[in-house]
């Protein structure tokens, strides 16, 4: 099979032709393999190649409803057995995985040849990705931009044309904000529908979830339903399913109710693009029969992302302090941004974290009012087209500050200051409104709807209220259909 062929395909297309004996699991692993070669020089996405072990595992039967499909998993939070989880930290790239994930053991049992794994930033806490110990990876619309985070890496390679659906995850807008920057598909299931063990009953209280970005509709519809096939025993509760596959209800559209707003929630700018990514979106669906009307929900958004950072920094704190009892590992193991947020986490009192923490019921429940009048909440996915390498560092003067506090141990005092709150609101202002989704624990999508003059994707952001995957896949599917998207390709 040649690329072209290949790139033709989604997942469900190349299973199907090696379930019908057109093609080998093996063939297709080599022109996955021959493209990742031929373009990661340039996009640095696959930080760990797997080729030995997925060759090996091509030539064996295979079974699943992906039998056979070239698969990318990322280095974070997916573990595969007897290969270090990096998670974009030199404290963790060599300390191998006792077992696979849960998912990772759903995607084998599908049929999917893993065959690497992909770039994150330190700990998936940043909207880009740029770890220190693997570098940057480039967007391949433009490789002097961001492919977003934390799932980059895997955003990069399906847009790239290695696979046609790759491993994500999402504790802040992971796989939305990186779908939105290479023009892919990317669905956040709701809290506690995919399983997070064995290593953890649920991430970030279940704000952290698993899933793909993937170049169809159809894709993830398909692997939501390899990933919640059965429920994790170990796991903290049991979510509800529909009667039906996501699969068969990605086919089933009804007219709905949709409140649109472009305005940023927590006050900072919002690029032109990004409100006309609305709009226009706006009006397909208006096209499509839906009633569509400016609506929002009434959230303090500022608080909420205050609380947001509450719970990264306190979760980033616990895990720098386990990887260090675990691995012996010193302060020159983890990034400076990882240890000014880690600082921030140890700064703050038990009964503060314990209130952030119980405000994530106001906003689900105001979300709740909202989705009482309306089936979903249309945003912008990213309030301006992605940025540019080396955009967000850190400022030098505050890096200097940090190390020298650092060194007095005086870190955490920057923590809490008027100064720490301008700096966390001005570093979640160009991804503002996907933490929302997280912290109330609804499924949200990015839809690749819109793209600028100069060509580069910039997605709209869909948010259903519990149970709402199969709505939003419909209409995904809808939109998709009127307007598609997956036969675009950039020029690497």
């Amino acid at each position: 099979m040649e690329y072209a062929e290949y790139r033709a395909h989604d997942a469900v297309g190349l299973a199907a032709l090696v379930a019908g004996g057109e093609v080998s699991a093996a063939e297709l692993l080599e022109v996955a393999v021959a493209r990742a070669e031929a373009v990661d020089g340039k996009l640095n996405a696959v930080v760990r190649p797997m080729h030995d072990l997925a060759r090996e595992r091509a030539r064996t039967p295979l079974t699943g409803p992906f039998a056979g499909v070239p698969f990318l998993i990322k280095d974070l939070s997916q573990d595969y057995a007897g290969l270090p989880t990096g998670s974009g930290s030199r404290s963790l790239a060599h300390l191998p995985a006792e077992r696979h994930s849960a998912v990772v053991e759903r995607w084998l049992e599908a049929g999917l040849v893993i065959f690497g794994k992909t770039n994150t930033p330190e700990f998936g806490a940043k909207g880009i990705t740029e770890p220190e110990v693997n570098g940057p990876t480039r967007n391949p619309w433009d490789l002097t931009r961001t492919p977003g985070g934390s799932s980059g890496g895997s955003a990069a390679a399906v847009a790239a044309g290695v696979v046609p659906m790759a491993g994500a995850n999402d504790g802040g807008g992971s796989i939305r904000i990186p779908a939105a920057c290479c023009g892919l598909f990317g669905l956040k299931p709701g809290r506690g529908l995919v399983p997070a063990g064995p290593a953890t009953a649920e991430d970030l209280h279940g704000a952290a979830t698993n899933g793909a970005v993937s170049r169809t509709v159809r894709d993830s519809a398909a692997l939501l339903d390899v990933l919640t096939a059965r429920p994790d025993p170990g796991g903290p509760y049991l979510a509800a399913r529909p009667e039906l596959p996501y699969a068969e209800l990605a086919r089933r559209p009804r007219p709905l109710r949709i409140g649109f707003t472009t305005r940023s929630p927590i006050g900072t700018e919002v690029d032109p693009h990004a409100v006309a990514a609305v709009d226009e979106t706006a009006k397909l669906l208006a096209r499509l029969g839906h009633e569509v009307e400016p609506a929002q929900p009434e959230i303090d958004h500022r608080q909420l992302a205050l609380d947001f950072l509450a719970m990264w920094t306190t979760q980033l704190a616990q895990t720098v302090d386990e990887i260090r009892r675990a691995t012996g590992a010193g302060p020159g193991d983890f990034e400076l941004d990882t240890h000014l947020l880690a600082a921030a986490g140890r700064s703050l009192p038990a009964p503060r974290y314990f209130a952030a923490h119980q405000r994530w019921n106001t906003y689900s429940r105001q979300l709740a009012a909202f989705h009482d009048r309306y089936d979903l909440l249309l945003t912008p996915t990213l309030a301006r087209p992605p940025v540019r390498i080396g955009e967000l560092d850190t400022p030098a003067p505050v890096r200097t500050l940090a190390r020298a506090l650092m060194k007095a141990g005086l870190l955490g005092t920057l923590a809490g200051t008027k100064a720490w709150e301008r700096a966390v609101i001005a570093n979640l202002a160009a991804t503002p409104y996907t933490q929302l989704a997280n912290i109330t624990g609804r499924p949200a999508m990015s839809v690749p709807t819109y793209r600028t003059p100069e060509g580069l994707p910039l997605g709209t952001q869909f948010v259903g209220p519990l149970g709402g995957e199969g709505t939003l896949l419909a209409l995904a599917a809808q939109i998709e259909a009127e307007q598609p998207w997956a036969q675009l390709e950039p020029e690497l």
